[in-house]
């Protein structure tokens, strides 16, 4: 997950290495080897999918030479996706949206665990 992006945009590369810096886990080893248990783990997919999609926007940026933001009109997200909104909006700091979601994502594991339910992500 990731990999395309993250091997062809310096900054993309660099948004995993904060991510990674931030948390103190190897996002790369987790979203390129796997494996896809340790993946789809809650605490680990949300920073994960974060930071994918944190370097789609960086590569973006830098493809199209479009810098930070500077009065964002708008952004938009649901859920997890609010926290990709905030950082692109320049509202929220990537490296404590990462961390935050980290938190989230074991809060939620932990919630699971006393009151089984479901839920689902959609990767690739």
């Amino acid at each position: 997950m990731g990999r395309d992006v993250h091997d062809s945009s310096p900054a993309a590369r660099r948004v995993f290495e904060e991510a990674e810096e931030a948390i103190g886990i190897s996002l790369r080893e987790l979203c390129f080897e796997g494996p896809e248990q340790s993946l789809t783990d809650t605490v680990n997919a949300q920073p994960a999918i974060l930071t994918v999609s944190v370097a789609c926007l960086a590569a973006l940026r830098e493809r199209y030479e479009l810098g930070r933001p500077s009065g964002t009109g708008f952004v938009a997200g649901h859920s997890l996706g609010e926290y990709s909104a905030l950082v692109a909006a320049g509202a929220l700091e990537f490296r404590d949206a990462v961390a935050l979601v980290r938190e989230r994502g074991r809060l939620m594991k932990e919630a699971g665990s006393k009151f089984p339910g479901g839920m689902a992500a959609i990767l690739g």
